[in-house]
């Protein structure tokens, strides 16, 4: 009975060290240099304060153009409902701009734990052209046509 104990004991334990080693192969990558980081570092934040200014001058747009006209007339309809297009349209921006941030916060958080420039899904290297152009992206080329590809079947 001793015998079976043991044995459960350690099959207990081996899931647990698969868990940790899976996490251990994606981090095996070769790190960017520190310099490389720097400059990336400096891209998002940049661009973190462009999108930022972008998505205020957007709500200022949108708030601004919040005043209804009393007429009455059939033209007004149609300024109404061109105002309800520029509104939404508004808000689809805005909505994409705020996901922008979320994603350079993450690539700035994934630098700071040292797993920027690694694919989530495959933990390959993402390329340096493709940093430079999206500095911002989690995952590489292949992995985002597959993501792209499985929302469109849902």
């Amino acid at each position: 009975m001793a015998k079976t104990k043991k044995t459960s004991k350690k099959s207990s334990k081996k899931p647990v060290k698969k868990s940790v080693k899976k996490p251990a192969k994606a981090l095996k990558v070769k790190r960017l240099p520190k310099k490389e980081l720097d400059m990336y570092k400096k891209m998002l934040f940049q661009l973190r304060g462009k999108i930022a200014g972008d998505l205020q001058q957007i709500e200022g747009d949108s708030l601004s153009g919040n005043q209804p006209s009393n007429s009455g007339e059939l033209s007004d309809v149609a300024d109404m409902a061109t105002d309800n297009y520029d509104r939404e349209l508004s808000i689809g921006l805005a909505t994409n701009e705020q996901q922008l941030l979320n994603d350079i916060d993450v690539a700035l958080k994934r630098i700071e734990d040292g797993t920027y420039g690694v694919c989530e899904i495959y933990g390959t290297p993402i390329p340096k052209k493709r940093l430079l152009a999206m500095p911002y992206t989690r995952l590489s080329m292949k992995a985002q046509e597959e993501e792209e590809k499985n929302k469109r079947h849902q």
